[in-house]
C-alpha cells in the first residue's frame, strides 16, 4: 500500500472534517485507502498519537488485512489484536456492486476497567473506550460508509468523474450534517441527565435533521382489556401544536406492535387507517420505529409530518435507524448503571440476611468491600485470629472451596466457603461465607459414634475397623514396628441360632464380645464384622504380648457358655496376618486374614491358622472350587458327585463278616479333577450347599441299600453322615421318612451318623429330633466319639444305637496304653447302655487283633477295604457272595 495522499481539492477538506468529526464521536482513530491501495487520509489524531498507533498497527498488519478484505468476497470486516493488549486494529471494505471502492482502518485504545493501571507510553492516547464501544463504532461507520458509496456511485453524473473524486460539496455537506447529528446524540452515552431529558434531546436532534412537524416516544403499558401508552418525550416544530389531547393512558395505536418499523410516505393507503387512529385528516407521512432495550420492546419513536406531503429518502431512514440504535445503547447503559446501584443495595440486603457471616475482600488492593452484621458480631474488629486472617486474605495457599476452622478462643467450629467472584462494579473479589457449625460438629460426633458401633454387641463395626486398621498400619510403618490382624468366625453358630432361637444366639454374641473386650492389648480394637465374624487388631504397642493375646482368645472358648438354663460349647476358627510385613493395604490384609481363617476351618475347625505365602494360592484354588461347586450343584443333577462305600465288618463273626457300609461323598470335578472331601466339605458347609449335597447322598445310599437287601443281603445296613445344617432343618424327620418310604427301604437298615459335639450342644432339641428319627425305625450313631466335650451324664441322655470311636484313638493302639484303656472303657459303657460300638481307622493287623479281646463288635478301616464305588462294592460284597 502506498502512502501517497489523494487530498488535493476543496472536497478534501470535507473528507478530513468527516473523519475527524466521526473520530471524536466514536473515539476511534481512522484512516482510509482507495481500491488501488493508496491512502486517502492518514490516521486522525495528533502526531504523537499517530506515532504510538503506527508502532502497534504496523504496515504489515494493515497490508495483510487489506489483501484479505479486497480479495475475499465473503469477509467485509476484520478485528485483530496487536502486540499491545490495549490496542485493537479493525478494518472494513466498502463495496459497490461487489467491487471494492475503499478500505477504512480503525484503531481503538480499549480497556474495560477505567481504574486499570496502563503503560506510560499509552498516556498520549486521549480516546479511551470499551471493547463494546469499539465494535459499535465500527458498525456505525460501516453503515454510513456503505450509504455514501452507494449514493455517490448510483448517480449518473458521477459516472464521468475521476475515480479519485470522493464527494460533491453538497453531498459532503449532507453527510457532514448526518455525522454531526449522530455525534451530538452520541455525547449522551456518558451523560448523567435524566432519561426523559435525553429522549427529548434525541427527538429534537433527529426531528430537526428530518425536518418533521412532530415526534414522540411512547411507552406501552399492558392492561387486561386494552393496552395503553404514555408520551415520555415530545418534539414540536415552531408553531405546531401536539396532536394528542393527553399524554398518559392513551389507547395503544394498533400499528405500534412487535419489532418492525412502519414507514409510510404521502399517499400510502395505510395512512388513512393510521390517520383515523391518530387524529383525523392531519397525518401526511409517518415513521414508527421500535426502541428495544435488552430483549424487551415497549417503547416506540414516532415521527409525523402533518404540514406537507413527504416522501421518505433512503439516507433519512438509514440515519434514523442509526440514531435509534444509539438511543438504545444510551438507554441500555443507563439501565445497567441504575441496575449497578440497585444491585449493590439489593446485594447488601441479601448478604445481611443469608444467615451466616459474610466478608468480601479485594485481595489485590487489600481492601475490605463488605462485612455483614453477623460477621461483625462473631469477630469484632481486632479479635480475629491470625489463622482466620490468613484464610480470608488468601495467605493460606491451601484454601479453596470449603475449609473447616476451629476457633480456640470461642471453642467453636466454623465452616468457611470461599468463592472468587466479580463484584457489582466488575472487579474480581474473594467472598467468604462463614457458618457456625459447632452444633453440627457435636451432633456429627454422636452420629459417627453410632455409625462406628455395632448396635447388638457394643463392639466397633466394620467401617470403624477399616478406618482404625489404616491408621494403625501407618503407625506401624512410621515406627518400623509390627502389628497383627485376627479374623475370627464362630464354628457352627447357625445351629445355636436355629436350635435355641435368635435371642439366645444374640446372648452368645454379647457374651463373647464382652470377654474379647476384656483381653488386655486388644480392648480398644475389637470389631464385629457382621453375623458371627469378629476382627481384633493387635497394635504395635501390644505386639510383644502377641502369644498371650492369642491364648486368652482361645481361653474364651475353652469353657461352656450358659444359655437357656444349660451349658453350651461354642468353638471358633481364626486366621492371623501380621503387618506391614505381609502387606500394608487394608483390603488386602482383611482378605489374607479371611483366607487364613478359612484354612483353619478347612483343617477341622476350632483352630488358629497364620497366613503364609501358600495361603494366597489356596485362596485362588478356593475361588475356583467355589465356582465349580456351584456349577456342579446347579440344577440338582449332581453328576460330578459320587457316593463311595466303605465296608463295616462284624468281627464277632468268624473271619469278620461285612454287615453293610458307610456312604461317603466324593467329588470328581470335570474342571478340577478329583477333590478331597477334607477340601470341599468345609466349603460346601460355608457356602450353604451341604443341604442339597447331603440330601443327594441320603437318597443314593438308601437306593443302594435297597439293592443290597433285594439281592441276597437283607441284613446289610448303610450309614449316612448327617450335617449340622441338615439336622437343624425343621422338616428333617419328615424328609428322612419320605425318602425311606419313596425308596421302600427298611428303616432299620439306615443308620444316621451325628457328631458327638452336635448331639450335646443343644441337648433338648437334639433329644427331641433324634427320638423322632428313632421312632420311624432309623438307627442313630454317635460319630467322632472322644473328640468333643461329652460327659457321661450327657451320653446317658442321648437316644442312640451305636458309638463310633474316632480314628485318632487307634493310631497308637499297638504302642500306647491310653487308647487301649479308652476303647476298653467305651466298650464297657456301650455294653452297659445296650448299644453297639464301632471303631474307625483300623489299618494294620495288630490293631485288629487288639480289638478282638475287647467288647468291640464292628470295625471299619483300610485293613478291610478302602471306600469304593458302588459297582466295586457290589462286585465284591454282593455278587461275589451269592
Amino acid at each position: 500500500m502506498t502512502k501517497e495522499t489523494l487530498l488535493t481539492s476543496t472536497d478534501d477538506v470535507h473528507v478530513v472534517r468527516f473523519f475527524e468529526k466521526f473520530s471524536d464521536a466514536t473515539r476511534l482513530y481512522i484512516c482510509s485507502y482507495d481500491d488501488s491501495s493508496r491512502i486517502i487520509n492518514d490516521f486522525t489524531g495528533s502526531d504523537k498519537e499517530r506515532e504510538i498507533i503506527k508502532k502497534y498497527a504496523t504496515d504489515e498488519m494493515m497490508e495483510e488485512m487489506y489483501s484479505r478484505l479486497t480479495l475475499d468476497s465473503i469477509e467485509d470486516q476484520i478485528i485483530e489484536d496487536t502486540s499491545c493488549p490495549y490496542i485493537k486494529l479493525g478494518a472494513i471494505v466498502l463495496k459497490f456492486e461487489g467491487h471494492c471502492r475503499e478500505v477504512w482502518f480503525f484503531v481503538g485504545f480499549v480497556t474495560d476497567d477505567p481504574a486499570e493501571s496502563l503503560p506510560e507510553e499509552l498516556s498520549v492516547l486521549t480516546k479511551r473506550l470499551t471493547y463494546r464501544e469499539f465494535v459499535s463504532g465500527i458498525d456505525a461507520l460501516r453503515d454510513i460508509g456503505d450509504y455514501r458509496i452507494s449514493a455517490e456511485l448510483s448517480l449518473a453524473q458521477y459516472a464521468e468523474k475521476s475515480r479519485k473524486s470522493l464527494f460533491s460539496v453538497n453531498e459532503m455537506a449532507a453527510s457532514l450534517k448526518r455525522v454531526e447529528s449522530l455525534t451530538e446524540i452520541l455525547k449522551y452515552l456518558d451523560s448523567d441527565n435524566a432519561v426523559e431529558s435525553i429522549m427529548s434531546e434525541f427527538l429534537r436532534i433527529t426531528s430537526q435533521y428530518l425536518g418533521v412537524s412532530q415526534a414522540d416516544i411512547f411507552k406501552i403499558k399492558e392492561r387486561k382489556s386494552r393496552d395503553v401508552m404514555d408520551v415520555v418525550a415530545t418534539y414540536l416544530s415552531d408553531g405546531m401544536v401536539s396532536m394528542y389531547e393527553k399524554t398518559t393512558e392513551i389507547p395503544r395505536f394498533e400499528f405500534l406492535e412487535g419489532k418492525k418499523s412502519i414507514i409510510l410516505s404521502s399517499g400510502a393507503t395505510a395512512l388513512k387507517e393510521i390517520d383515523a387512529e391518530v387524529k383525523g385528516g392531519k397525518v401526511k407521512a409517518l415513521i414508527a420505529m421500535p426502541v428495544t432495550i435488552g430483549q424487551t420492546t415497549n417503547m416506540y419513536a414516532v415521527f409525523l409530518e402533518n404540514s406537507k406531503e413527504r416522501d421518505w429518502q433512503i439516507h433519512e431512514l438509514q440515519f434514523l435507524s442509526d440514531a435509534v440504535r444509539v438511543l438504545q445503547n444510551i438507554l441500555e447503559k443507563r439501565v445497567q448503571k441504575n441496575s449497578l446501584i440497585s444491585s449493590y443495595a439489593s446485594l447488601e440486603q441479601m448478604l445481611e440476611h443469608v444467615g451466616c457471616a459474610i466478608i468480601v475482600n479485594d485481595v489485590a488492593r487489600h481492601e475490605t468491600l463488605f462485612v455483614n452484621k453477623i460477621m461483625q458480631s462473631l469477630f469484632p474488629k481486632g479479635t480475629m485470629s491470625e489463622e482466620l486472617e490468613g484464610i480470608i486474605w488468601g495467605n493460606n495457599q491451601e484454601v479453596s472451596g470449603i475449609k473447616e476452622y476451629y476457633d480456640y478462643a470461642q471453642d467453636a467450629w466454623y465452616e468457611i466457603h470461599h468463592s472468587d467472584i466479580h463484584w457489582v462494579d466488575g472487579r474480581p473479589v474473594s467472598l467468604y461465607a462463614i457458618y457456625d457449625v459447632t452444633e453440627k460438629k457435636v451432633y456429627q460426633r454422636k452420629i459417627e459414634q453410632q455409625a462406628y458401633t455395632d448396635f447388638l454387641t457394643g463392639l466397633l463395626n466394620r467401617l470403624c475397623c477399616e478406618r482404625d486398621l489404616a491408621r494403625i498400619i501407618d503407625e506401624a510403618k512410621k515406627y518400623n514396628a509390627m502389628g497383627a490382624l485376627l479374623y475370627m468366625d464362630l464354628d457352627d453358630f447357625k445351629h445355636i441360632n436355629d436350635g435355641l432361637g435368635h435371642q439366645y444366639g444374640d446372648v452368645l454374641l454379647k457374651d463373647i464380645s464382652s470377654q474379647l473386650k476384656s483381653i488386655r492389648g486388644i480392648e480398644e480394637n475389637c470389631y464385629r464384622m457382621g453375623g458371627d465374624e469378629f476382627v481384633m487388631i493387635i497394635p504395635p504397642r501390644s505386639f510383644d504380648n502377641f502369644n498371650d493375646i492369642i491364648e486368652n482368645i482361645k481361653g474364651v472358648f475353652a469353657k461352656p457358655f450358659y444359655l437357656k438354663d444349660g451349658e453350651y460349647y461354642c468353638t471358633m476358627s481364626m486366621g492371623i496376618v501380621t503387618f506391614p510385613d505381609e502387606g500394608d493395604n487394608v483390603e488386602d490384609l482383611v482378605k489374607k486374614a479371611d483366607i487364613a481363617m478359612y484354612s483353619a476351618k478347612k483343617t477341622g475347625k476350632n483352630r488358629v491358622a497364620k497366613y503364609n505365602g501358600s495361603s494366597s494360592s489356596d485362596s485362588g484354588k478356593r475361588l475356583d472350587m467355589e465356582k465349580n461347586m456351584r456349577d456342579a450343584v446347579g440344577g440338582n443333577n449332581f453328576g460330578e458327585f459320587e457316593v463311595y462305600y466303605q465296608p463295616i465288618v462284624d468281627i464277632r463273626k468268624d473271619g469278620g463278616v461285612c454287615t453293610g457300609a458307610e456312604a461317603l461323598i466324593r467329588w470328581n470335578s470335570q474342571e478340577l479333577g478329583f477333590i478331597s472331601p477334607a477340601d470341599f466339605i468345609p466349603l460346601a458347609e460355608y457356602l450353604g450347599l451341604i443341604n442339597p449335597i447331603g440330601d443327594h447322598v441320603l437318597k443314593e445310599a438308601c437306593k443302594e441299600c435297597r439293592y443290597w437287601n433285594d439281592n441276597g443281603h437283607p441284613e446289610y445296613k448303610v450309614n449316612v453322615n448327617l450335617s449340622v445344617v441338615q439336622l437343624m432343618q425343621d422338616d428333617i424327620v419328615e424328609h428322612i421318612k419320605n425318602t425311606i418310604d419313596d425308596i421302600g427301604l427298611n428303616p432299620r437298615n439306615l443308620t444316621l451318623e451325628v457328631t458327638e459335639s452336635l448331639a450335646i450342644n443343644d441337648m433338648e432339641r437334639m433329644k427331641s429330633i433324634m427320638s423322632q428319627i428313632r421312632d420311624i425305625g432309623v438307627r442313630i450313631a454317635l460319630d467322632d466319639f472322644g473328640t468333643g466335650y461329652s460327659s457321661l451324664n450327657h451320653i446317658r441322655e442321648i437316644p442312640f444305637d451305636v458309638i463310633k470311636v474316632d480314628q485318632s484313638f487307634v493310631k497308637e493302639l499297638a504302642t500306647d496304653e491310653y487308647p487301649k484303656s479308652f476303647i476298653r472303657m467305651i466298650g464297657e459303657l456301650a455294653y452297659a447302655l445296650g448299644v453297639d460300638i464301632c471303631v474307625e481307622g483300623i489299618e494294620r493287623r495288630e490293631q485288629y487283633e487288639i480289638l478282638e479281646g475287647m467288647k468291640v463288635r464292628m470295625i471299619q478301616g483300610y485293613y478291610f477295604d478302602k471306600p469304593m464305588t458302588k459297582e466295586d462294592f457290589e462286585a465284591k460284597y454282593i455278587r461275589n457272595e451269592e
